[in-house]
């Protein structure tokens, strides 16, 4: 079958901006299976003293995930953080109304903080701005951060962590904006409350970075005015603003759900823009930069969820929302990475939600093994290749129209040059049926070799990686070469591509 054609063109002078390391970053919510038989399950065979299991934790290092939101999510607007502290066995049994289950407090934050700094991750924490206000937000940030010598620092330290956990990055609430949300506020009611909270746990410490809630999804009735009156308040105060979308393939339409990634494409845009109109408005020397701290596929499991808290309510560690992960999932997923990464200079953290178990690309068998989801491989190869400085690349490509999208490359591309020297494209081939002959210009890289050339292609659309079997995974190709300063390669049909590119000879 005839290949398509596309040319990139990338120059080493053309810069997008600094891949900052915590776009690759996660969530873990109390939310199903994410902690409880996820992260943590005493008496696997694979845990730790704390009941940590260490398989989990080997397929998160590999990801070098380098920040995790915690603990939600909708959970975190009823969350009361001194339920999770002190001795086990007097913390109490609360019934989690966001998601209807029974919350148990076995894992709080204090053993959540030295899971992540065994995973090698910062703790990006949300406070509650529900049910609770500017008081228990500092209450938390003291017991967390201070050194010693008030109530709540001692507190910690009589809990037997001695040494603050210097969480830097926090959340003022969750998807405020939505009617969903325990403790739902306007606009209006909201900025006010963040903003204060933010003076107020800046008084404390004074070295933490801020996020302000953003709109839940780009369809909120609300979006973009949500971001235009909160940052009127927050915006002095604050040094990111979230966002959050998921993606669906409701319809089966293949083509129509891997041009999706245009959505997140204008969704940026759009908060990038009222950020700027709000900083114009205010004449403020500060650009706001974007956490989109909630993001991927979530579709698959939604009637099953429903059955299960209709059901079954109120019960310990449901299997909420775990999705299972086809090969086309892990095309948009390597797309949507490329996306952000073209946002690299505004968009600066981002959360894959979830990690384990919940729309996330680890799941776990209880009393059993942890396995990759397809989606795993595009987050791990952006993750190990991605960190750099994001090159501007010039794409030409032919394009179709889906049902709800116009004028969609089939080439979807970035390029990162990593700080020391070497390059990585990345590109996702959309077109179904056809190959992609792939001609890259390397302006100020034509001495460069092809170091690696990765392929996730040739799986069925529908196929899924399971404990006992894992058919999707990435291969090692060879066709790419590099010739007069171009690269040339061929992208297969549904393809997502990884081109490692080093400085000298063959």
């Amino acid at each position: 079958m005839d290949a398509l054609q596309a040319k990139v063109t990338l120059d080493k002078d053309y810069t997008i901006g600094k891949v900052d390391k915590r776009i690759y970053g996660s969530f873990v919510e109390h939310l199903g299976r994410c902690v409880y038989g996820g992260i943590y399950e005493p008496g696997h065979p694979q845990a730790d003293a704390q009941g940590f299991r260490k398989d989990v934790l080997e397929l998160v290092k590999e990801l070098r995930v380098p920040i995790v939101r915690y603990p939600g999510g909708n959970f975190v607007s009823g969350y009361r953080w001194e339920d999770g502290v002190g001795p086990r066995e007097n913390r109490p049994r609360r019934l989690e109304t966001a998601w209807k289950s029974i919350e148990t407090n076995a894992v709080g934050l204090n053993e959540f903080c030295d899971w992540a700094k065994m995973a090698g991750s910062e703790v990006m924490m949300a406070v509650n701005l529900g049910t609770r206000g500017i008081a228990e937000a500092c209450d938390l940030l003291e017991y967390c951060n201070h050194p010693s010598g008030s109530a709540l620092s001692d507190l910690r330290r009589s809990h037997g962590w001695a040494e603050p956990h210097r969480i830097k990055t926090w959340c003022l609430g969750n998807e405020m904006d939505g009617p969903w949300q325990m403790g739902h506020k306007t606009p209006a009611e909201y900025g006010r409350l963040a903003a204060e909270t933010a003076r107020a746990m800046r008084m404390i410490d004074s070295e933490i970075e801020l996020v302000s809630c953003g709109s839940s999804n780009p369809n909120m009735p609300t979006q973009p005015e949500w971001e235009a009156i909160t940052l009127s308040e927050t915006y002095d105060v604050v040094d990111f603003i979230s966002m959050h979308q998921y993606f669906s393939n409701e319809a089966d339409d293949t083509p129509d759900f891997l041009a999706q990634t245009l959505s997140m494409d204008g969704f940026i845009r759009s908060v990038a823009a009222t950020c700027d109109y709000v900083k114009a408005k205010k004449r403020s020397k500060k650009t706001l930069n974007i956490s989109f701290d909630e993001w991927n596929v979530w579709f698959h499991s939604r009637q099953q969820d429903n059955q299960i808290t209709e059901r079954t309510p109120w019960s310990l560690a449901p299997h909420l929302l775990e999705d299972i992960y086809t090969f086309e999932d892990a095309l948009l997923v390597g797309g949507l990475l490329i996306t952000l990464l073209t946002h690299a200079d505004r968009v600066k953290m981002a959360c894959m939600a979830q990690l384990v178990n919940v729309i996330a690309p680890i799941m776990t068998a209880e009393g059993g093994a942890a396995w990759r989801q397809t989606i795993y491989w595009p987050l791990l190869h952006a993750s190990l290749y991605g960190r750099g400085t994001a090159l501007q690349l010039a794409v030409s490509s032919p394009k179709y129209d889906s049902k709800t999208y116009t004028d969609v490359p089939y080439l979807h591309a970035a390029a990162v040059e990593n700080d020391e020297g070497g390059v990585t494209v990345f590109a996702l081939n959309r077109s179904l049926s056809h190959p992609l002959e792939l001609a890259c210009v390397l302006r100020g890289y034509e001495d460069y070799r092809v170091a690696e050339q990765i392929e996730l292609a040739g799986a069925d659309l529908k196929a899924v990686n399971t404990e006992h079997s894992q058919p999707v995974a990435p291969q090692k190709a060879g066709n790419a070469k590099v010739e007069n300063g171009v690269l040339h390669t061929l992208l297969p049909a549904a393809s997502w591509n990884v081109i490692r590119l080093e400085k000298g000879t063959k």
